[in-house]
């Protein structure tokens, strides 16, 4: 997915959607440039729903017409609107990755699902936008676990705080997922509820 100028995207959305922008540097930057620039008139309902739209988009760096199916599919499905969407959002394989702490950004786990150095169940992968379910197995390619991008796994995750839905095997490299994909609402850099009043107005 192209994204362009990421601190700039970053300031119009007004959320630190990308990781570069979520640094203490950018935090001074965007404060900085606030003050230069022109206040900007209120924004419609419309305009405020679609800035969510978009915020939920690039936070999981998707697509737009791949977006619009998740919602539709979250639309269809029983119960909670809003929790099915983060459910299909969160379960991508790229997303896990980045919450496992095997990829920095989701672009970079896209990658390395891309390249062949994922396997799911024991089979390689390539599709980083396939859903993962409850008792599925994602591990490093055995022939990539020496490769320079997972060098740093260990010390990276120190700092890194595991959701409650799968666990991480560090001596296999491994991940299993133990049930649905569970998230904080208050924690999203987006309110979901607008996202979906985008689409249903």
């Amino acid at each position: 997915m192209k994204i362009g100028p990421r601190y700039k995207k970053a300031r119009y959305l007004g959320a630190p959607v990308f990781r570069k922008t979520q640094t203490q540097k950018y935090a001074m930057r965007a404060q900085r440039k606030v003050k230069t620039l022109r206040r900007r008139g209120a924004k419609s309902e419309y305009g405020r729903q679609l800035l969510e739209k978009q915020k939920a988009r690039f936070s999981y760096g998707v697509g737009g017409k791949q977006f619009t199916n998740y919602v539709k599919k979250a639309l269809q499905a029983s119960g909670d609107n809003g929790k099915n969407l983060i459910q299909l959002l969160e379960g991508r394989i790229d997303n896990l990755m980045v919450r496992a702490g095997f990829a920095p950004t989701r672009s970079a786990a896209r990658q390395m699902v891309s390249h062949g150095h994922i396997t799911l169940n024991g089979k390689k992968l390539t599709i980083p936008s396939v859903q993962v379910r409850k008792g599925d197995k994602i591990a490093i390619r055995e022939g990539s676990k020496n490769k320079v991008i997972f060098s740093k796994l260990d010390e990276d995750w120190k700092t890194i705080k595991w959701p409650s839905w799968f666990k991480v095997d560090m001596e296999k490299r491994e991940i299993v997922v133990e049930g649905l994909p569970v998230t904080d609402m208050t924690e999203l850099l987006f309110d979901v509820r607008q996202v979906l009043e985008f689409y249903t107005r």
